[in-house]
């Protein structure tokens, strides 16, 4: 019962933290000259060929934040099961690198569903 709650805490933690400096100035960020994509969204675009003129930038943005906070807050969770400072950065690094590769692969199954991917083909 402790874990799930930590999951959540943490989720919700992370969560607001990543809307106030990730999100926040990546909207801004957007409309100026200077372009700087998320990290999360130039993978999808290299990986998957996520077409950003189709995507509806602001929702991807929250798909990202909200997928992005999963990911940590279970990785987090995964290492609190754990003693051991080895054997805790070796189970947070394995589950958070596992997580994004499946978590992000399932937004480009949601986007590719939506027919939001270049060609129809990933990389």
């Amino acid at each position: 019962m402790e874990e799930i709650v930590l999951f959540f805490m943490s989720y919700v933690l992370i969560f607001i933290i990543y809307q106030i400096f990730i999100i926040l100035p990546a909207k801004k960020n957007r409309n100026s000259k200077k372009k700087r994509e998320l990290l999360e969204i130039k993978y999808l675009e290299l990986k998957y060929n996520l077409d950003l003129d189709k995507v509806k930038y602001e929702q991807l943005l929250q798909i990202c934040a909200l997928v992005s906070s999963f990911d940590i807050s279970l990785s987090v969770t995964f290492v609190s099961l754990v003693n051991g400072l080895l054997l805790e950065l070796l189970v947070g690094f394995l589950s958070i690198t596992i997580l994004i590769f499946v978590s992000y692969h399932f937004v480009y199954l949601f986007y590719k569903k939506k027919g939001m991917i270049k060609n129809g083909k990933h990389k």
